[in-house]
């Protein structure tokens, strides 16, 4: 039995996480309908349907469900223990996942990890780069990067940056024949570049703190963006202020191109963290990875 289902089995795991034919056929490779016979054949072999199709969304049945459970687990594990075979290679090798916002990939994790990639040439890196706050365990990420606040209790928790400094800035096009703003509250008068956040869907509350007081503020704007890269270039444009690290926009400020207001105003928030779920064995790659930030805090 197990030996004649454990490839259509694979086939519906892959399937039914990603809620998808087409993904799941893009992911493993091969066509939509070899999927469909595939899940077809099992689910006639088994006798009960495990997945819901219509014609815009496939869902597990609650008995797809419940082998999505008990057997998901069971599949991530034995993938574990036979990346834990690159261990006897001469050169590690592997695969790791990477979620985390836009400045921790850029200013955090890609200036880490550029010589560790060079000295494990046979590892590979992904990055997803996205503000949305994944499910790293069933979206099957080895690790993700985020501020401290917004990590999960149930996760190992590692810091790896100082507290980020905010910045609102503007190009001095836009400032021309405007008045700067001197308190928060001034930016309702003026034009700002938001942000979406796509897990809760609403826009980013600009924060402040003024004598030790916590300010949030509700800018408007023409421009809304859901990536720093885009407000960036908005405000460069002369489409208004913007709210970012200031790391995002030091450079831009020593030329000239944005001036900077309100930084007596603009607060220091948590640092980031690498967290990862509690496993007791990682592959290879992950566990170099790993010691590589490890090393680097105790410095």
């Amino acid at each position: 039995m197990l030996q004649k289902n454990i490839n259509d089995l694979l086939v519906f795991l892959s399937v039914a996480k990603e809620r998808s034919f087409t993904k799941a056929a893009s992911k493993l490779g091969v066509s939509q309908s070899a999927l469909s016979h595939t899940m077809r054949n099992l689910e006639g072999r088994l006798g009960i349907r495990l997945l819901m199709r219509t014609t815009r969304s496939v869902a597990p049945t609650e008995a797809g469900e419940l082998l999505l459970r008990n057997i998901a687990p069971r599949v991530e594990e034995m993938e574990q223990e036979l990346s834990r075979v690159i261990e006897f290679k001469q050169q590690p090798a592997g695969t790791i996942r990477l979620t985390a916002d836009e400045h921790a990939a850029n200013f955090i994790l890609w200036p880490r990890l550029r010589s560790f990639l060079k000295d494990y040439p046979d590892i590979k890196l992904e990055i997803d780069v996205d503000f949305a706050l994944k499910d790293i365990v069933t979206e099957q990420y080895d690790a993700g990067v985020r501020l401290g606040e917004l990590v999960h209790k149930d996760m190992i928790a590692l810091p790896i940056s100082p507290e980020i400094r905010m910045a609102v800035v503007a190009s001095p096009h836009y400032l021309e024949n405007r008045s700067i703003p001197k308190k928060p509250k001034d930016l309702l008068k003026h034009q700002c570049v938001n942000l979406r956040l796509p897990t809760v869907g609403n826009l980013y509350a600009w924060e402040f703190e003024v004598n030790r007081r916590e300010i949030k503020v509700n800018v408007e704007g023409q421009v809304i963006c859901n990536t720093l890269t885009q407000m960036l270039q908005a405000a460069l444009d002369g489409f208004g202020f913007i709210y970012v690290p200031e790391d995002e926009v030091s450079i831009a400020i020593q030329q000239g191109r944005l001036v900077r207001v309100l930084e007596d105003c603009c607060p220091y928030i948590p640092g980031y963290y690498l967290y990862y779920p509690n496993r007791r064995q990682h592959s290879y790659a992950f566990s170099l990875f790993l010691k590589m930030f490890q090393n680097q805090n105790k410095k």
